[in-house]
């Protein structure tokens, strides 16, 4: 991803929404592994279905990555890192993967039953779990963060992001 362009578009939402110079972004990323999910999971977001995500706490341990908070502000592009809005995290809970229920998971807005989530879920944090050297089993930790979108960039946005002076 291109940390000029994301720069210019987080210091564009800071003047557009008054925040102070110093506020700072957690991260700029793509939802999934792969394009096709990503841009369809960012369609998701920008029509507003899907309002919450989901990671294994113990990626977050090696990767020795900051874990959400509430109030976080993240940038999220399109797989080729394109910035097209801004999250805002309104809740983050932790639970064990085993007690996930329809009532929280469908705030994801990409699964219709909880037995989908599972699956694809499963296969996402196992395949991670391989990446990064340990084997996700039912009982670890998930991270499920709530947001809302703060704002969406226009295509003239964007451009304007991509000029470089």
């Amino acid at each position: 991803m291109d940390n000029f362009i994301n720069e210019k578009a987080w210091n564009f939402f800071l003047k557009l929404r008054h925040l102070d110079r110093h506020t700072t972004f957690l991260e700029t990323f793509y939802f999934s592994d792969n394009e096709k999910t990503a841009n369809k999971l960012l369609k998701l977001v920008l029509e507003g279905t899907k309002k919450a995500t989901s990671s294994c706490l113990k990626s977050y341990e090696i990767e020795e990555s900051r874990i959400p908070k509430v109030g976080d502000y993240s940038i999220v592009t399109n797989w080729q890192g394109d910035p097209q809005c801004v999250i805002k995290t309104t809740k983050v809970s932790i639970m064990p993967y085993k007690n996930m229920t329809y009532e929280i998971c469908k705030r994801e807005g990409e699964d219709r039953c909880l037995k989908t989530w599972q699956r694809n879920h499963w296969e996402a944090f196992t395949k991670e779990g391989i990446e990064l050297g340990f084997c996700f089993t039912k009982e670890m930790l998930i991270i499920f963060e709530d947001f809302i979108i703060d704002y969406i960039f226009s295509i003239d946005d964007i451009t304007s992001f991509k000029r470089k002076l």
